[in-house]
């Protein structure tokens, strides 16, 4: 397996150090003589969600439990890369569900949105990932995820908004049908502790 993982950072290096050639650069000049080597690594790092299992995430941290309100994880930082221009897009997913009968331990679900995020993505399609893995996971009476997020292909290229902030949702059981819920959700989200 080490020796797969080795060949595989091998063959990036080697396309990196091809990129720098064709981009008009010098990969033998001292400044980027290890770059190859330290692209790899940082596209490894970046998408390792590929190589996360839901199960070992979990890792028995689902628990039987009678509480039925509203659970929410809010503020949760994220690094992804965007799939049109891998370049990097960034910000904050806010989680909740309404159990029925089962609970998640809470640390769970910052790495399920990693897992999420460490891969080319859409922000629509992470949301609703993030959404879905919990649905099936928990069966709750519902599950809402939010994520507000800076992109770097809108603010490096293209139309060049620096300011701009793409928000995303997805409401699943519950926070679909029922408005009250959807509100309490939001309201929490958007309010800080005194």
């Amino acid at each position: 397996m080490a020796d797969e993982h080795s060949k595989e950072h091998e063959r990036l290096a080697g396309l990196i150090h091809s990129l720098l050639e064709e981009i008009g650069e010098d990969p033998e000049r001292e400044g980027l003589l290890r770059t190859p080597d330290r692209v790899a690594k940082a596209y490894e790092f970046l998408t390792r969600g590929y190589r996360m299992d839901i199960r070992e995430i979990l890792n028995g941290a689902v628990f039987e439990e009678r509480y039925n309100e509203m659970v929410i994880v809010k503020d949760v930082d994220f690094y992804s890369m965007c799939e049109h221009h891998l370049l990097p897009f960034f910000g904050k997913c806010h989680v909740a569900y309404i159990p029925d009968g089962k609970i998640l331990g809470l640390s769970k679900i910052p790495r399920i949105v990693d897992m999420f995020a460490r891969r080319l993505q859409v922000q629509e399609r992470m949301t609703q990932q993030i959404a879905e893995t919990l649905e099936n996971t928990l069966s709750p009476l519902g599950v809402a995820v939010v994520i507000e997020a800076r992109h770097m292909c809108m603010m490096m290229r293209g139309v060049e908004k620096q300011n701009s902030v793409a928000t995303t949702s997805a409401m699943l059981g519950e926070f679909s049908t029922n408005i009250k819920s959807r509100d309490e959700f939001l309201r929490l989200i958007n309010s800080t502790l005194a």
